[in-house]
């Protein structure tokens, strides 16, 4: 199966949809949801080649596969978690599960289900609960959107009833589960309450900027993983895009620079304007 589609990044309608998935008020607990993404996610749910980002675990395709492939790829198969290369080359070792799971007719699944994919890195394993028809399916739509990610991420929070931990801004027994029972030694649940604070006195991310920082990821300019804010690596990334493209200096992301990267991107445009207005007045997060 290929992982590259449209990579097209979140839409403030995505994170209201993942916001009905866990019961929650998509205008009062935006804050919340940014407070997940910021410390639980992979930043950016796409690589530069718009292939999801992924983690393999080789422990639960140890699981998966009963240790059959232990003795012969102990660096993707093994008791213990680990053996990370982060990045692009995590494909290379899915790959090599794929291959050895085609090679004992043991179909896609057992190496698809021993990977976590996208913004919330959810575990193919947990597909269905997630509300997913199966790992491809979930691994298909994900390699589309953000927001079928951030659908994922939502779904696996409210199969797992931690929706009510955050509703509650019950920020230990959150990262309890969603990080494990030592979540504690990273300081998850200060973390999220720490962002939760911040995003709650009416600090929030430009959408905008993130779907051109996206876009000029994959068209090679660097921006930096894309967050929503225009700081320097970003600016570069503009300046260096106007001058490929013959439209001035400057590493301001103005409307008809942002248009052409939409297009250049094959993105749907949108009003960066009337964002901006909007963002101004306080009534877009």
């Amino acid at each position: 199966m290929g992982f590259t589609n449209t990579g097209q990044p979140m839409t403030e309608s995505g994170m209201k949809a993942a916001l009905a998935i866990m019961e929650m008020d998509p205008e009062a607990d935006m804050a919340l949801l940014w407070s997940v993404l910021t410390v639980e996610s992979r930043g950016f749910g796409f690589l530069a080649d718009r292939r999801p980002k992924i983690l393999f675990e080789r422990h639960i395709f140890y699981q998966e596969t009963a240790g059959r492939f232990a003795a012969e790829a102990p660096d993707i198969c093994a008791r213990s978690g680990g053996g990370y290369t982060g990045g692009a080359v995590e494909y290379d070792r899915l790959g090599r599960a794929l291959a050895l799971c085609h090679r004992d007719n043991l179909g896609d699944d057992p190496a698809l289900r021993s990977a976590s994919w996208g913004l919330g890195q959810v575990m193919g394993f947990n597909a269905v609960g997630a509300g997913f028809s199966s790992p491809v399916d979930m691994i298909e739509r994900m390699a589309a959107s953000e927001d079928a990610q951030l659908a994922g991420m939502a779904g696996f929070i409210a199969s797992e009833k931690l929706d009510a931990k955050l509703r509650n801004r019950d920020w230990a027994g959150f990262a309890r589960r969603y990080n494990g029972t030592n979540y504690w030694k990273n300081e998850y649940d200060m973390k999220l309450k720490s962002a939760f604070e911040k995003f709650s006195s009416g600090v929030m991310r430009d959408l905008f900027a993130r779907t051109a920082q996206g876009a000029l990821l994959y068209l090679g300019f660097s921006p930096g993983d894309p967050d929503g804010v225009v700081g320097q690596n970003t600016r570069k990334a503009i300046a260096a895009f106007r001058k490929a493209n013959n439209l001035g200096a400057g590493g301001e992301l103005d409307e008809e620079v942002y248009n052409e990267i939409m297009e250049q991107a094959k993105f749907p445009r949108g009003d960066l304007a009337a964002c901006h207005r909007a963002q101004e007045a306080g009534s877009v997060g």
